[in-house]
């Protein structure tokens, strides 16, 4: 990757100084000013000031042209969520539009969510809808993550994984949705280096390899495209165009391409002054050169989704070798590096993209808030933004010529459900290109289409599995949900009685207010109608908000339980003293999990005088027949199975030894023995082959492998993980025994899970 040169403060404003006022200036240098104080004493993971990070944000920010109040949420962007300033302060301070775009890249309290991946979905979602009423929100984030992606060096190698996974995902799409192709290209290239940096090397490689070659093709190529140029008596600019490394990398996956067979490696850009002065370069390079068939496309008369316009052309060029050419006004170069950040309304001072009528790129903000509207959750409502929005598109007409973008792979009831909900849901057919096909059509670049309609028809429920977009099957499923309210209401509520039946428990006590006003919190339903038809409409499993209404009850039920259970072992007298047990703890890995086979693990150990008991296998140490076992009571899950010098009993504090119990193993019979997941380790020397030997000798002694890893150190000193199936601790101790029999092994040992 290319080396990236930090801006100053001294530089940023220097960059604003170019295009805004002394009073705007004076408004950016005082939010610089609040954010070095708020961020005062903070450092990053590469140990700079972390005010270095906001000042990079607002450059880049600078660096587009942007508005004030953008470049000073730049500054300020980081101040609530990782300092002690409110959203209120910035409010106060720096007025409700600089305080709404901080709001909006500020992340949720992750506490507030049971996994992860609920956590990343909400503040997405929270960020994409504040996006979708003021651009400049995604403008900052943006920025936010280019300046991380060139710092990600200094984290932890899975956490630059994630992030870089999570760049791929969301934001370099949207910067390509927005049309900022400058901060897009960087953003992929980037990311990839770090996803699978094998192929990103091989591709940096390649195209090193050939460098001097392409090169030397190119400004050929411009000298000879010059003379044409000069013929036409235009103004030009003409350059080559370097291919980012990642777009390399998806052309030959998606393609199937090999790296030679990619033509816009080799590529040519045109500026010039007007539309008509485009059209009349490519008319003299197809008289000079001889276009590929298939690969001219014309986003001048048809631009993409993001406003981006350009002739695209692949002629034959000097030496028979393929030239990819693009021609572009200043106007259309400038949309294709900066996007809305060049678009006119920004230039106005009008960021509220969402009622803006023209620029196709300002459409994301209507399209967002519908996907909201229409989504129940934050996971579907970004499975809709990927899959509406993200998604590579085709564009059709109607038969008056107006255009309509759509998801690849989109059919004509998807188109019908662009235009208005009513044609869909009346739709009985179309005419493609004057042609009859049916809704399950799949619509191409181009197409012209009808849509056939009768007043008396009505969707079909198979009609969401049909069609492509979220848009359309939200509005088929809103209309049964609708037409089957009733019904499904009827059905939840009956369920969810028969559910309490079953378990013995009268509807009366349990469907009460307070029952029901605790579950609509929960699950977050406005009514007990919206709850029961969730359950009708199979949204929401009658089991779920039974779980939820008897969870007190059952709460108490298992309490009572384990005292009765407690009480009966301490009563035997089985308590173990915490001293006896060995003070060994073995050395930590190994993902397997333990698992036994024939029979239960209460069949297998006992505890002196009691039967019946619930009895569990610690899957930390996974114990095998013939190691010393101790049992630990277990509130709420009988008693689990430990080795005595598993790490877990090793370490026990005081109270937690007050819960251990003698267990011993019950005489197994030979042939009906279980098997079991046992887990070791083995060191040797590093040398070729020791891996193959390893799994040979372990195929010659059992044939049930679970699992054998490897990894080598500095040292060149090889550590396997290796599980086997055993039925015995003795099995164990032979298998492990004759592995150190292997050249250049030096150890083997037991370890836990």
């Amino acid at each position: 990757m290319s080396k990236y040169t930090e801006m100053t403060h001294e530089q940023v404003m220097a960059a604003c100084k170019k295009y805004i006022t002394a009073d705007q200036l004076a408004f950016v240098e005082s939010a610089y000013q609040f954010a070095a104080r708020a961020h005062e004493g903070q450092t990053r993971a590469s140990g700079q000031p972390y005010i270095v990070h906001p000042t990079q944000v607002a450059g880049i920010l600078a660096n587009l042209g942007l508005d004030p109040d953008t470049v000073a949420a730049g500054f300020l962007h980081d101040t609530v969520e990782d300092t002690s300033v409110t959203n209120d302060d910035i409010k106060e301070k720096f007025g409700a539009d600089v305080a709404f775009i901080v709001d909006g890249v500020t992340k949720l309290n992750k506490y507030e969510y049971k996994s992860h991946k609920e956590f990343l979905a909400e503040n997405h979602r929270k960020m994409l809808i504040a996006m979708a009423k003021d651009l400049r929100v995604i403008l900052v984030k943006l920025a936010d993550r280019l300046h991380n992606m060139h710092t990600l060096e200094h984290l932890r190698p899975d956490k630059q994984r994630r992030i870089a996974a999570e760049t791929l995902d969301i934001y370099a799409p949207l910067a390509d949705r927005l049309g900022i192709g400058t901060i897009k290209w960087k953003l992929e290239d980037m990311s990839f280096h770090y996803m699978n940096p094998e192929a990103y090397y091989k591709i940096v490689s390649m195209m090193d390899a050939k460098r001097s070659e392409r090169e030397g093709y190119i400004k050929d190529a411009i000298d000879y495209l010059r003379g044409t140029l000069d013929s036409l008596g235009i103004k030009y600019d003409i350059s080559g165009r370097p291919k980012h490394i990642y777009s390399i990398y998806k052309k030959m996956v998606n393609k199937h391409k090999n790296f030679n067979e990619i033509y816009d490696l080799l590529a040519v850009r045109v500026i010039v002054p007007t539309v008509k002065d485009c059209y009349a370069v490519l008319g003299a390079v197809h008289t000079k050169w001889k276009p590929m068939p298939g690969r001219f496309k014309d986003y001048i008369a048809m631009p993409k989704a993001n406003g981006y316009q350009s002739l695209h052309t692949t002629i034959i060029g000097p030496g028979g070798k393929p030239l990819e050419i693009q021609i572009r006004t200043e106007e259309m170069h400038k949309v294709a590096e900066y996007g809305v950040a060049a678009h006119w309304a920004y230039k106005r001072g009008n960021f509220q993209g969402v009622d803006e009528k023209e620029g196709g790129a300002l459409d994301i903000g209507r399209e967002i808030l519908e996907l909201q509207k229409d989504s129940s959750d934050a996971d579907e409502f970004m499975e809709a933004v990927h899959s509406d929005i993200f998604a590579d598109k085709v564009y059709v007409f109607t038969p008056k010529g107006e255009v309509y973008e759509l998801p690849k792979g989109s059919v004509t009831l998807d188109f019908a459900y662009a235009i208005h909900t009513q044609v869909g849901d009346h739709a009985i057919g179309a005419k493609v290109n004057d042609k009859l096909v049916p809704l399950d059509y799949k619509l191409k670049n181009g197409d012209v289409v009808d849509i056939l309609t009768q007043s008396n028809a009505r969707p079909s429920r198979d009609w969401a599995e049909m069609v492509k977009t979220s848009r359309a099957k939200n509005k088929i499923r809103r209309y049964f949900r609708d037409v089957d309210r009733e019904e499904s209401l009827a059905r939840g509520k009956s369920e969810l009685v028969d559910l309490l039946k079953e378990n013995g428990l009268s509807a009366k006590d349990f469907l009460d207010k307070s029952h029901i006003d605790e579950v609509l919190d929960h699950f977050s339903f406005k009514t007990d109608e919206d709850m029961y038809a969730a359950i009708g409409f199979g949204n929401m499993s009658a089991v779920s908000i039974y779980n939820r209404l008897t969870a007190d009850l059952r709460r108490q039920q298992e309490e009572e339980k384990q005292k009765q259970f407690e009480a009966q072992i301490m009563s035997a007298g089985q308590q173990a003293a915490a001293s006896s047990v060995v003070k060994k703890p073995a050395p930590q890995k190994d993902d397997a999990k333990s698992k036994t086979k024939g029979k239960k693990p209460d069949s297998l150990v006992r505890v002196q005088g009691l039967e019946d008991l619930d009895m569990h296998f610690a899957k930390c140490c996974n114990p095998v027949p013939g190691d010393l076992i101790v049992g630990y009571v277990t509130k709420g899950r009988g008693v689990t199975v430990h080795r005595v010098d598993c790490r877990n009993v090793v370490s026990a504090d005081p109270a937690a030894q007050g819960r251990m119990i003698d267990v011993e193993w019950n005489n197994i019979d030979e042939g009906k023995q279980a098997s079991f997941n046992a887990n070791f380790e083995l060191f040797g020397y590093n040398r070729q082959k020791l891996l193959g030997d390893v799994i040979n000798r372990l195929n010659a002694l059992t044939k049930n492998i679970t699992n054998v890893s490897a990894s080598v150190n500095e040292e060149n000193i090889a550590h396997f993980y290796i599980t086997v199936e055993v039925r015995n601790a003795a099995q164990l101790n032979d298998i492990m025994a004759k592995l150190r029999d292997i050249p250049d092994v030096y150890d083997t040992k037991r370890t836990d899970n």
